[in-house]
């Protein structure tokens, strides 16, 4: 018995040693590494407190936290064919512009940068879908017209909350982005809440080349006479010489009004906004733009109107946001248009994208826009005056009773426009016009 006791004694002296050493080994690195976190703080504590402004962040902020976090994951880290110089340095970038907490204000890097661009220019792959970040969640802005996401069933302020089975709740903006677009022919499931359904819907879509036509004209026929139709789907750099061409196209037609559908159309340039309303406008402000210093800046017609006399109807709907919502904003404001549909999506700031070394960009907010009547578009969308709302039922059913209202007034209002807007504009002063140029 003593001998097998004692055997015991010996058989277990060894891992007596081993956990006695890797507890002194341990200790000794928790001290190792509590002495450099001991240094932070010394660096860090009293240089910026955490409500303290900075005006020269060379020169008043105190970086030794974050270089002290890099040095302490290159020493310590598991992975360290992962510590790549620049994905960290974008990350770190993106961490700071995301602490601001606002899903308009962006850093991207080259990749997200140049998918942008294309966006802009109209050419993409993946489901067709813009998506804002509001509430903390991901919600869907827009399906494009005639994409997978719409033809899917997607609607405005969808809320996504999986990608392929994986919860994206806290991920940033551009992340979640970047998982669902992807080669075309592939598929992607995306699980959603929506207000009105009791249980999450999951959505299978398969991703496609998307082409995003800028503009889409044609005459709508009835029996009470023919109307002309323009659909603008955003605000690129050809936006205005396509609608000004499918304004031309109608002059030959006996046409009784001009409805613009900015049904699911996310923005895009200001500028563009600005030249459309002037193609509806004789005179009068079409947007302020108001920032953080300095008068606020009016934008006002450029005094070369293409039809200011047509009565003039626009679509709106959940998916109608930034561009779309000065225009339709301006156009209502100076009683030139009646809107139909439903309230749009409240999306009321200005972003400017300034470029960056090795093709990344920051997009930052730089203003709020304020309509020619002083309403804050962020804080109260468009309001339609005649609200009409188009269900999923009705598009299965290939049903449109926004375009049918739209349609019905132009018709019941014929030859009433230019006396609505001489009588019924907005007062107030009329200033020189400007030429604005959109962006190419």
């Amino acid at each position: 018995m003593k001998r097998a006791v004692h055997a015991g004694i010996l058989v277990l002296l060894p891992i007596i040693t081993l956990l006695l050493g890797w507890q002194i080994g341990t200790r000794i690195e928790q001290q190792r590494v509590q002495d450099m976190v001991s240094e932070l703080e010394f660096l860090y504590e009293g240089k910026t407190g955490s409500g303290a402004l900075v005006n020269d962040p060379e020169k008043e902020a105190n970086l030794a936290l974050m270089w002290g976090v890099w040095r302490l994951l290159i020493q310590h880290y598991i992975a360290p064919e992962k510590l790549q110089v620049m994905p960290m340095i974008y990350g770190a970038t993106a961490g700071l512009v995301s602490a601001l907490d606002d899903p308009y204000t962006v850093f991207m890097t080259p990749k997200e940068n140049s998918a942008f661009e294309q966006n802009l220019e109209g050419k993409l792959q993946g489901i067709g879908a813009e998506l804002t970040l509001k509430d903390e969640h991901v919600v869907v802005v827009a399906p494009i017209k005639g994409s997978p996401a719409q033809t899917a069933g997607l609607l405005p302020g969808d809320i996504i909350t999986k990608v392929n089975g994986e919860d994206i709740t806290d991920q940033a903006l551009s992340d979640v982005v970047q998982r669902i677009r992807g080669p075309k022919g592939t598929s992607i499931t995306l699980e959603i809440i929506r207000e009105t359904e009791a249980e999450p819907l999951t959505f299978t879509i398969k991703r496609e080349e998307i082409t995003i036509p800028s503009v889409q004209s044609e005459i709508k026929k009835t029996g009470s006479g023919s109307v002309g139709y323009i659909a603008l789907n955003q605000f690129g750099g050809e936006t205005v010489r396509e609608t000004e061409r499918a304004l031309d196209s109608f002059k030959d037609e006996d046409i009784k009004g001009i409805v613009l559908d900015l049904r699911f159309n996310g923005g895009g340039y200001l500028e563009g906004a600005v030249e459309i309303a002037s193609l509806f406008l004789k005179q009068g402000k079409i947007v302020t733009v108001q920032r953080r210093d300095g008068e606020p800046v009016h934008h006002y017609v450029n005094g070369r109107p293409a039809e200011p006399d047509l009565p003039l109807s626009i679509i709106i709907n959940q998916g109608s946001a930034s561009a779309s919502e000065i225009l339709a904003g301006a156009l209502q404001d100076h009683k030139r248009a009646t809107i139909v549909g439903m309230k749009s999506f409240g999306k009321g700031t200005v972003q400017e994208v300034f470029d960056l070394p090795g093709g990344s960009s920051l997009r930052v907010t730089v203003a709020r826009w304020l309509t020619p009547l002083g309403k804050d578009l962020g804080a109260e969308g468009v309001h339609p005056d005649i609200v009409v709302d188009r269900t999923r039922e009705d598009t299965e059913a290939d049903r449109d009773p926004q375009l049918q209202a739209a349609l019905e007034w132009l018709l019941d209002h014929e030859g009433t426009a230019s006396s609505q807007e001489s009588s019924r504009a907005p007062t107030e002063e009329i200033k020189p016009t400007k030429e604005l140029t959109p962006k190419n």
